[in-house]
């Protein structure tokens, strides 16, 4: 006997379960209490809180923390630079359990293809990993990705078992003005009940209310208390972002103890490789928050329970009979280390290593790489002449830019790189067609004293981009990313210095996440090396190109005024 019948019978204690774990003392996410529980599991779930049940394993816990599975209710895989089998083995022992992916990179950069990888990827792994369909392809009418997606290219893949509804709609203008294909991807979702996350940074007021009353239920880009406050009081669910490049834990945390808000948990957004190492993944927003002067039971709450109520997963976010055995072990509630996972009843993780196999690559991706027109040095030549010219300015940290106003460095009828103050030259290239189209412009705020850096991680499209002093050294850089099929590379007097390959849409690598990041680190270490001064990068260049954040960025159409929603010339 198997199924709902036999899972009966083990809760009435006819029929031995498959685990009992004894000597919990279980933090109730239901009542916000610790008690002392035995914790029994049959075929994958929880079927029972109670003594004296008979089991074929016994694992005596000795009064250590039993939690459920943390949720990650938003983030980005590519962010991590890895597969999802190999960023399954990093964060399993971690305690995350379930994760929902916004493949918005992968659907720039390979189409439709792009999320049914993901989706294909996220089979058989001992994580639960879930999909919002990618909602801004392209984010703006100024980025160029490899095809726009549509309503009607999303509708079908609506009918997924794993896919709960639209990722972050960026597009507020779009949601504001009442653009007929940003509604219908909103209608067509909530049409089928599926959820749709909002992506807001400072709206507020009326066109708060607009937006809400459009369809976006959540939104992970408040900052500070007052956008969160106001989110809450329009019903509105608060994602607590706590990110690599992007932390808003702190800022926020005022906020839930002073509300203690029903309607908010926690999120990464964006973890990078050197944080998963470090920090972890969800345990480390709950330790932190703990550590901040949250209550330990709503900590949890806001990794487990509340994502689980906003995603619609009514079986997991609590142990409780009928839910799915994903279990997580802690030495203490303030410490919050983890110390093993159990995911559908079976061990999976011990000791922060993880229990299954490095089974490597799960889905074939796309063929599609990079289409880029021969670099030639006359793409990288800014004609210009004496006077003001707008510059991007770079902070170290954040992924908004400043719009700088300065005097031109000119020489020879062209604008040129000027390390003496900081100046870099800047190209985006289109990678996806071939075209040769390429925006140029002027960057403070590196530090390069020499040589350059390229990429095809520039969100949102990701376009080839290069950052440097010295043209030849950009074209050099951008040569070696594009034979790599994508990554990184730092070049300098003539020679490529460091690389890291992403050949995987020209985002992630197959590489384990060590000999990933060990890498990285080398790549890093090669760019301070050149007088560069961001902790990373890389990381940073990437918001360059991200065309709806603030102030100046640049695609390959050219530089974008975000607030003014518009392509701006360097020199008026």
């Amino acid at each position: 006997m198997m199924g709902l019948a036999h899972r009966i019978a083990v809760a009435r204690g006819q029929a031995p379960a498959d685990l009992v774990l004894r000597g919990a003392r279980l933090l109730n996410v239901c009542t916000g209490l610790v008690e002392a529980e035995d914790v029994v599991v049959a075929e994958g779930r929880v079927v029972a809180l109670g003594t004296g049940y008979r089991a074929q394993r016994e694992v005596d816990l000795e009064g250590r923390f039993l939690v459920p599975g943390l949720i990650d209710a938003h983030m980005h895989l590519e962010s991590t630079m890895m597969v999802l089998a190999e960023f399954a083995r990093t964060v399993v022992p971690h305690g995350t359990t379930t994760v929902v992916l916004d493949p918005h990179e992968f659907a720039n950069v390979l189409g439709l293809e792009g999320i049914r990888y993901v989706l294909d990827s996220g089979r058989d792994l001992p994580l639960s990993a879930y999909v919002m369909l990618s909602s801004c392809v392209p984010a703006s009418t100024f980025e160029t990705p490899l095809q726009p997606l549509r309503a009607a290219d999303l509708v079908p893949l609506l009918e997924h078992s794993r896919v709960l509804g639209l990722a972050e709609m960026m597009d507020v203008a779009g949601v504001l003005s009442g653009e007929p294909d940003v509604l219908a991807k909103i209608e067509a979702v909530r049409a089928l009940g599926g959820l749709v996350d909002g992506h807001a940074p400072g709206l507020s007021g009326r066109d708060l209310c607009a937006y809400a009353t459009a369809g976006p239920m959540s939104d992970h880009e408040c900052s500070t208390p007052a956008e969160a406050r106001e989110r809450l009081r329009l019903g509105m669910w608060l994602m607590v972002r706590e990110g690599s490049a992007t932390r808003n834990l702190h800022a926020l945390l005022p906020v839930i103890q002073e509300l203690h808000p029903p309607r908010a948990l926690f999120v990464t957004d964006d973890r990078d490789p050197f944080d998963l190492l470090t920090r972890g993944h969800m345990d480390s927003v709950v330790r932190e928050a703990i550590a901040g002067g949250l209550d330990p039971i709503e900590a949890v709450r806001m990794a487990t329970l509340n994502p689980a109520q906003y995603l619609g997963l009514r079986d997991r976010g609590l142990v409780a009979p009928g839910c799915v055995a994903d279990l997580v072990v802690v030495d203490d509630l303030e410490r919050f280390q983890v110390q093993s996972v159990y995911k559908d009843g079976e061990l999976v993780a011990e000791a922060g290593r993880p229990l299954f196999a490095a089974t490597g690559e799960r889905a074939v991706p796309p063929a599609h790489g990079l289409t880029v027109a021969p670099l030639t040095a006359e793409m990288l030549v800014i004609r210009g002449r004496p006077g003001p010219v707008a510059i991007i300015g770079v902070e170290d940290g954040t992924i908004t830019t400043q719009h700088l106003v300065e005097e031109a460095p000119w020489r020879d009828g062209q604008l040129v790189a000027d390390p003496a103050r900081d100046l870099c030259k800047m190209i985006v290239v289109d990678r996806h067609h071939g075209s040769g189209r390429a925006g140029l412009g002027l960057v403070r705020g590196m530090g390069l004293r020499e040589g350059a850096i390229a990429s095809t991680v520039a969100h949102d499209a990701h376009n080839l981009l290069a950052v440097g002093v010295d043209d030849r050294d950009m074209r050099l850089a951008m040569e070696a990313v594009v034979r790599a099929q994508g990554g990184f590379a730092v070049a300098a007097g003539g020679r490529v210095l460091a690389t890291v390959p992403l050949p995987i849409g020209g985002l992630v690598s197959a590489l384990p996440v060590v000999e990933l990041a060990a890498r990285l680190e080398a790549l890093d270490g090669a760019a301070a090396a050149l007088g560069c001064r961001l902790a990373h990068p890389c990381a940073t260049l990437s918001f360059l190109c991200l065309s709806v954040v603030p102030s100046l960025k640049l695609t390959d159409q050219g530089l974008v005024d975000v607030e003014a929603g518009r392509l701006v010339p360097m020199q008026a």
